[in-house]
């Protein structure tokens, strides 16, 4: 469920100029091959293991239909989470937590990543390994690369996957995974392998895909190099008082946990994290909703996916893994329709507020505009669309 399009892809995007694009795409599928093979010749690659890495390379229409047709979470947080948080996944992860227990120790000496945060990750990912994708990974990411819509962000993957063939952790006929060209149980793609992956049960190759120890040592590697905050907390179920300043809530203000235990922020269960640590209050839907501590780390989850339901559920489901209560759902105002948003995006940027693509979906910017308007007329600054609001405006 990994965005395929998240930072590293996008740092290589901004590396690259359009007329790299324009001249290193489309155009006959072979002869685009030929020149992948002329590129990694010149690269250093050893011309006998270039043409075993690209003979059985095809073009894929399936990635090609996937890619056109990629989802978007439009469920808010508390029907995405029941969705995707059953008894069967919760009880799996902490038998996972048992089971490998010597590997999340390793991680929590080595990276100061907590259990729940990986096994979130392994069971949304796939399933904790049951479902990682048939797509053949060396035919996906030619595909795209060939593909002129995104060539800059996938070119680089193919010749990562290539130093993977020649390390003999990847097979251009026999390996399969997303149709992005990510890999194994956390979906990695080959460079961020190249760059993170370890050999977790020292058997001397990076096996993400029947590898546990591997995966998840790769995964907490890479979260560690996207930021994270050693031992230090992500999310963290409150309770809010009912006259609590809402226009100071969202992930676009932070106070101290201090300063939010001094306005009444209560923690539902144990203690508030050091006074010291900066924080935002959460309400992923409005003040009438569940409330969340978000702590520095909780950022990071955006490196991995740009989603706000998907990071929240995600986050979320790391703290239930490790023993944290069910959320109080309280009793929030409807979820407007995708129609109902897509009108009050449209009166928002009328006003002159700047809420990204009109396309329904309840956004950073969408949520800040919100936040603005809401002040601006006398009402809850919780950052929540309500009819109320689509009827002020």
């Amino acid at each position: 469920m990994r965005n395929p399009i998240f930072p590293m892809l996008a740092a290589l995007c901004l590396t690259l100029t359009p007329a790299y694009a324009a001249s290193q795409c489309g155009g006959n599928f072979s002869s685009f091959v030929a020149n992948l093979k002329k590129e990694a010749i010149s690269k250093g690659h050893d011309r006998a293991t270039v043409d075993r890495f690209f003979a059985s390379v095809r073009q894929d229409p399936k990635t090609l239909k996937a890619d056109r047709s990629q989802g978007v979470f439009q469920k808010d947080f508390i029907a995405f989470s029941r969705a995707l948080i059953s008894k069967s996944r919760l009880n799996k992860g902490i038998t996972n937590a048992r089971k490998y227990d010597r590997v999340f120790d390793r991680i929590q000496q080595q990276y100061g990543i907590n259990r729940g945060v990986l096994l979130a990750f392994w069971a949304f990912e796939t399933d904790y390994g049951a479902v990682q994708g048939n797509f053949n990974t060396v035919n996906s990411l030619v595909t795209l690369a060939h593909d002129c819509r995104r060539p800059q962000l996938f070119r680089p993957q193919v010749f990562a996957a290539l130093e993977l063939y020649e390390q003999g952790d990847l097979s251009p006929t026999k390996t399969t995974g997303a149709w992005a060209g990510e890999i194994g149980m956390v979906q990695m793609l080959p460079a961020d392998i190249l760059e993170n992956g370890v050999d977790g049960d020292g058997d001397g190759h990076v096996s993400l895909k029947t590898s546990p120890p591997d995966a998840l040592m790769s995964g907490a590697k890479m979260l560690s190099g996207l930021g994270w905050r050693p031992n230090e907390p992500w999310l963290q179920e409150i309770v809010v008082p009912a006259n609590l300043d809402w226009s100071k809530t969202g992930l676009n203000h932070q106070q101290t946990v201090k300063q939010w235990a001094q306005m009444g922020v209560k923690a539902r269960a144990g203690s508030l994290a050091s006074g010291k640590l900066p924080a935002s209050v959460l309400l992923p839907m409005g003040r009438k909703g569940p409330a969340f501590l978000a702590y520095p780390n909780f950022s990071v989850y955006f490196e991995w996916n740009q989603s706000m339901v998907y990071v929240t559920t995600a986050a979320y489901f790391g703290t239930r893994i490790e023993g944290a209560k069910p959320y109080i759902a309280g009793k929030p105002d409807p979820a407007l329709t995708g129609k109902q948003m897509k009108a009050l995006q449209k009166k928002l940027a009328a006003r002159g507020y700047d809420v990204g693509k009109i396309d329904g979906i309840l956004g950073a910017k969408t949520r800040a505009a919100i936040q603005a308007e809401q002040i601006r007329l006398g009402l809850p600054a919780d950052a929540w669309p309500t009819k109320a609001l689509l009827n002020k405006l």
